[in-house]
């Protein structure tokens, strides 16, 4: 029984450290600064934790900077904001899109996804229910290259941004640490392609958030 633990566990690790690997090689070409990546249409925001306040944690609130920083300089033309709102008692893309407005970003250069529940989802759905072929996704510089390899498998030309001022505290190692632990999950998604747990009918509303003309 302890061989056979162990060897479950060494399995477990090769499985583990190789998805990391692969997914860092998919997504080493693509990583970039507000500064340095190249313009697109659109950015794309996943959601993180919301507190009951309706306030962004600090790591979504760093997310939503950047992304307002490449609207504001003209890298991009219009915000995703995609997260949770599987129930009534928590929305975080109205929460993310109340934070922006409260900064000065224009309400209507903003498009909101409702059923990014994952990573994952949040990629497929960009691509399938709302229409984006080109965007540059902005998480926290541990998730960028997860988050850049799933929206590149689901077929689009992802560049990324990642936000690397949080401390490096016992919160960020526990997100750092659950991060590199969905790299398995990642990989096994681009492998077999689940349906997201909702699709819908196509949504017109990044074009519109593109198309809409500055104040």
């Amino acid at each position: 029984m302890l061989r056979i633990a162990a060897g479950a566990a060494a399995l477990a690790a090769v499985i583990g450290l190789s998805s990391i690997v692969w997914i860092r090689y998919q997504a080493s070409d693509f990583e970039y600064s507000v500064d340095t990546v190249p313009a697109a249409e659109v950015a794309l925001i996943p959601g993180a934790q919301v507190y009951a306040s309706g306030q962004p944690s600090p790591y979504l609130a760093a997310r939503l900077e950047l992304g307002r920083r490449l609207l504001e300089t003209g890298k991009v033309k219009a915000l995703l904001l995609t997260g949770d709102n599987g129930r009534s008692t928590y929305d975080e893309p109205t929460a993310m899109r109340s934070y922006l407005v409260s900064k000065g970003v224009p309400a209507d250069k903003i498009a909101l996804d409702y059923a990014g529940f994952s990573t994952y989802e949040s990629c497929v759905r960009a691509h399938e229910i709302f229409g984006v072929r080109q965007a540059i996704v902005v998480t926290q510089d541990f998730s960028l290259p997860r988050t850049i390899a799933l929206c590149r498998d689901a077929g689009i030309e992802a560049t990324g941004v990642g936000d690397d001022t949080q401390p490096h505290n016992l919160t960020y190692n526990k997100c750092w640490l659950r991060d590199q632990m969905a790299a398995t999950k990642a990989v096994f998604d681009m492998l077999v392609h689940p349906d997201p747990k909702f699709l819908g009918n196509q949504e017109s509303t990044v074009r519109d958030a593109i198309d809409a003309t500055p104040r």
